[in-house]
């Protein structure tokens, strides 16, 4: 459920493990305008929904109308997928930070979290699941920063732990010493501007990560390749992201294949 939603890769994902599992089954894009989230998701058991994802604007909204909320959601401070009981009612939990930590692993297998300073940019829903994940994997250090300074101070204060956080103006100079930056804004997506970040002070060790997958690789993700940089997009955290629901939805959990990253991939390329 989302508004837009149509542009969404989910559905090729979810029926290629429909297919792969055996289940009859399928996984539609509902198209929800703001406002009328709760009739939708009430709405899901009559008609037989094992579950649904959410995505912008609606991952917030749901966390008042679900009937049981997670720790994890409620830390995170927002929903992006919601289990239908057999009672009807709604349980809502947060796995987009398994998806981000699930990508960077199989990207890049040597990655620890704990490697030294990490530079997070941005501080939206998305990047409080970034943040999330990075703390619950280990991270000594956190430098983040926001446009909006008190956003970013509003994560630090309820997250608690090894975060920092810095002026908008001083995005170019926390990269210095970083072992990873990783943007988590929408700048750099299909139709938005570039991310506005000088990569000169960013080692050249530092592994470069963005949550974008339209494009596949987002200017900053370019600067950073053509410097040297490792790079990991944000295709494989949605990918990734999958599994946790569907242990939830049917009890078993997908294999994440080359093929179906490459199906994806293909998708978006339009090759």
């Amino acid at each position: 459920m989302g508004w837009p939603v149509m542009h969404s890769r989910s559905p090729m994902m979810h029926n290629y493990w429909m297919e792969q599992q055996g289940l009859a089954g399928t996984y539609v894009p509902l198209a929800i305008e703001p406002g009328t989230l709760e009739p939708a998701l009430r709405a899901l058991h009559p008609l037989g929904f094992s579950g649904c994802n959410l995505t912008i604007p609606h991952k917030l909204d749901a966390m008042t109308i679900v009937n049981e909320v997670d720790d994890v959601a409620k830390k995170i401070g927002a929903i992006s997928c919601v289990v239908v009981r057999e009672d009807g009612s709604l349980f809502g939990t947060n796995n987009d930070w398994l998806g981000f930590i699930g990508n960077i692993k199989q990207e890049q297998p040597d990655w620890r979290a704990d490697a030294g300073p990490i530079a997070v940019i941005g501080s939206g829903g998305g990047g409080r699941a970034v943040v999330y994940g990075l703390l619950d994997e280990g991270a000594p250090e956190i430098r983040l920063v926001n446009r909006t300074r008190a956003r970013a101070e509003a994560v630090a204060s309820e997250f608690g732990g090894p975060i920092t956080v810095y002026p908008w103006e001083e995005r170019h100079d926390v990269l210095d010493g970083v072992a990873m930056a990783v943007n988590v804004t929408n700048q750099g997506m299909v139709g938005e501007a570039a991310l506005d970040l000088k990569l000169d002070k960013l080692p050249e060790s530092a592994l470069a990560a963005d949550i974008i997958y339209a494009p596949l690789e987002t200017p900053y993700l370019a600067a950073a390749r053509e410097r040297g940089n490792r790079t990991v997009n944000g295709l494989g955290m949605l990918i990734h992201q999958g599994p946790p629901a569907w242990k939830l939805w049917f009890g078993v959990v997908p294999q994440v294949t080359k093929e179906l990253r490459e199906r994806m991939e293909r998708s978006l390329t339009g090759d």
